[in-house]
C-alpha cells in the first residue's frame, strides 16, 4: 500500500486551491476525483462572481475568507493573466420601503471591511446605469467576475509544478476510509471497477456535494451509526438547485455591472450576471431538492417567473429574450426555513481523527474564498506537522 503525506478528496475549486497551497509549502499532495476532470460540478455551474463580502456576520469564516480571497483572487488574476473583470455590482431596491434594508447591508459590509461602498439614489443610478430601474442602490466597486475554469487550471498548474510525481487522479472514487494509529487507509474504485489503495497521513475532505458522504466513511463516533452522528453534529448537507436563463445577445452592452436585487427566499435573488464576453444571464434561483431529486435539467416552465422577477429592474427585457441556460447545485448545511450557516472547515483531532480536515457547506462565496481557504487549510495541517 503506497504511503503519501496529504490526500485531497475532490478536484473542485476549493480542493484544488487547498492542494496547490499545500504543494507550495513542500507537502507531498495527491488529489483524488471521482469525475473525469476537475470542477465538473458546483465549481463550473455558478455565476463566476468575485464577491465583496457584504452579507454575512463579521466573525463568520464565510466573511473573513471571502474578503481575504477577493483580494488574493485579483492579485492572482493580474499576475497569472487569469481572465477577470472588476466590473462592480449594484445591490438595488426597486421599492422605497426596501431602502432601509439596503442601509442595513451597507452597514454590515462596512463592518466587514468591504471598501468603497456607496449608497446611491435614483438619479445617481441613472447616470451610471441608465437602462435599469431602481429607486436606490448600494454600489460595490470591488465585486467582479472571473473565469472559474481558468482559475482551476491555474491551481492545477501550481500543484503540478510543485509535485515530483503525477498529483491528480481522475475517475478515482473514494469508497472506504479506515482510521489507523497515525494514518488513514483509503480505498479507491477506478472507472474500470478495479480497487486500489493508499495510506495518507493527512486527508482533506473537499468533496463538495459529497463531503458529508466522505465524512460518513471515516466515522467520528464509534458508538453510533454514521448517519446518526452526521445529523447530530450538523454535518448533513442539503442540495439547493439554481437555474439560469440567458438573455438575448441583442441586449449586450446595455448594463455594465452586476445587478442584484435584495436577498430573498434563501438566496441572493434572481440577479443579472455579466460574463467576460459581455453576454448576460439571469439567476440563479434557489430551490430545495428533496433526497433523490438530484439533476441538472433547467425547468423551462420557470421562464415566466424569471422574466417577472427581472422586468421590474430591467425594463428593456421581453419574455422572448430569455432562453434556458444551465443549472447548478450547491451544498448547504440548512434546509428551507432554517437559519443560514457558516462554512465548516474543521480539523477533527477533537473527535479522534487527527489530520483529517472536513470542509462542508462549500457554497457561495466558496469560489471567491478559495485562495484563502487554501491558506487556512495549510495552517491546520502545519499545526500538526
Amino acid at each position: 500500500m503506497e504511503e503519501i503525506d496529504v490526500a485531497v478528496i475532490g478536484a473542485g475549486v476549493v480542493g484544488l486551491a487547498c492542494a496547490a497551497a499545500l504543494a507550495e509549502r513542500g507537502r507531498d499532495v495527491y488529489v483524488f476525483e471521482k469525475n473525469s476532470s476537475f470542477g465538473l460540478e458546483t465549481s463550473s455551474r455558478n455565476s463566476e462572481v468575485i464577491h465583496a463580502g457584504l452579507y454575512y456576520p463579521k466573525d463568520w469564516l464565510k466573511t473573513k475568507l471571502c474578503c481575504e480571497g477577493r483580494e488574493r483572487l485579483y492579485e492572482l488574476a493580474e499576475k497569472y493573466a487569469i481572465p477577470h473583470r472588476k466590473i462592480g455590482k449594484l445591490l438595488i431596491a426597486t421599492r422605497e420601503e426596501e431602502s432601509s434594508q439596503l442601509e442595513k447591508i451597507a452597514k454590515q459590509g462596512a463592518e466587514n471591511g468591504v471598501p468603497s461602498l456607496q449608497l446611491l439614489d435614483r438619479s445617481e443610478i441613472q447616470k451610471i446605469e441608465p437602462n435599469i430601474t431602481a429607486c436606490a442602490a448600494l454600489s460595490s466597486p470591488e465585486s467582479g467576475i472571473i473565469s472559474a475554469h481558468e482559475l482551476m487550471q491555474h491551481f492545477v498548474a501550481r500543484l503540478t509544478s510543485f509535485s515530483a510525481a503525477k498529483p491528480l487522479f481522475y475517475n478515482t472514487e473514494v469508497v472506504a476510509i479506515t482510521p489507523l494509529a497515525t494514518r488513514y487507509a483509503l480505498t479507491f474504485r477506478e472507472k474500470n471497477g478495479e480497487l486500489s489503495s493508499a495510506m495518507a497521513r493527512h486527508v482533506i475532505n473537499a468533496a463538495g456535494l459529497y463531503a458529508d458522504t466522505i465524512a460518513e466513511l471515516v466515522g467520528i463516533s464509534w458508538h453510533e451509526s454514521p448517519k446518526t452522528w452526521i445529523e447530530k453534529i450538523g454535518y448533513r448537507q442539503h442540495f439547493w438547485k439554481g437555474d439560469y436563463f440567458r438573455i438575448h445577445p441583442r441586449h449586450r452592452g446595455k448594463v455594465q455591472q452586476l445587478v442584484y436585487p435584495l436577498p430573498f427566499g434563501g438566496g441572493l435573488g434572481i440577479h443579472l450576471t455579466l460574463e467576460l464576453d459581455g453576454s448576460m444571464k439571469l439567476g440563479p434561483d434557489a430551490v430545495y431538492l428533496h433526497e433523490g431529486e438530484f439533476e441538472y435539467t433547467v425547468d423551462e416552465a420557470k421562464k415566466e417567473l424569471f422574466f417577472q422577477a427581472a422586468q421590474c429592474y430591467l425594463p428593456f427585457l421581453s419574455l422572448e429574450d430569455l432562453s434556458a441556460d444551465q443549472a447548478g447545485i450547491r451544498p448547504r448545511l440548512y434546509k428551507p426555513g432554517e437559519a443560514a450557516r457558516d462554512f465548516v472547515i474543521q480539523e477533527e483531532s477533537a473527535r479522534g481523527l487527527p489530520g483529517f480536515v472536513n470542509l462542508l457547506g462549500m457554497e457561495s462565496p466558496g469560489l471567491t474564498a478559495s485562495p484563502a481557504i487554501g491558506r487556512y487549510v495549510v495552517e491546520m495541517v502545519e499545526e500538526r506537522a
